[in-house]
């Protein structure tokens, strides 16, 4: 593209004046658009940046307000402001909008999430999981010897160790050792764990 097409206007610079590049983007002139969007590209993006702060919504907040520009130049009025001021207002507005979407999102959300009640759904599946193991292991329980049963409910769930549990069923430890290694074995199959 010729260098004088892409130069930046300032005063006393040839060329047509913002405000003369918007009349004629208003007109459709992809040209004149590409001529006033070097012009306010850096000064939006800055407005834009300071209110948004995220550069990358920063961007894209700036590409909407160009595009914007783009769309809406037959609305500006050269009575009421410059075409750089006109640029600057549409991209402050289009930039406070974000800021309070964005900030309306997280009030929805925090809303919401004090309005849930203590549960997630994450605790209850946990819970669910927690109750069908608990009856699986129930079955496999009902599965082992009395004695094996016994055994493997003084020691893992009554808390007992291996030699209270051989005092508490009157019989050798090494036998109670038997009865766990195989009842626990037997859990282990009937649980289906590898």
């Amino acid at each position: 593209m010729d260098e004088s097409v892409r130069a930046t206007w300032a005063p006393g610079r040839g060329g047509p004046s913002p405000e003369e590049l918007l009349m004629q983007v208003a007109r459709g002139s992809e040209t004149a658009f590409e001529q006033l969007y070097d012009v306010v590209v850096g000064p939006v993006h800055g407005v834009v940046r300071r209110v948004v702060r995220d550069v990358a919504q920063s961007e894209e907040v700036t590409q909407e307000c160009l595009v914007d520009l783009w769309r809406t130049a037959s609305r500006y009025d050269p009575t009421r402001g410059s075409a750089v001021s006109w640029a600057l207002t549409l991209a402050h507005r289009r930039a406070v909008d974000r800021v309070r979407s964005a900030q309306a999102r997280a009030d929805r959300e925090q809303k919401a999430g004090a309005m849930a009640p203590g549960r997630e759904f994450d605790e209850v599946a946990d819970a669910v999981a927690i109750r069908l193991e608990r009856e699986q292991v129930r079955r496999c329980l009902s599965t082992l010897t009395e004695l094996q049963r016994e055994s493997v409910m003084l020691a893992y769930y009554g808390g007992k160790t291996y030699p209270e549990v051989a005092e508490l069923l009157k019989s050798p430890l090494g036998t109670i050792k038997t009865r766990l290694r195989d009842g626990l074995i037997r859990l282990r199959d009937c649980m289906g764990v590898a």
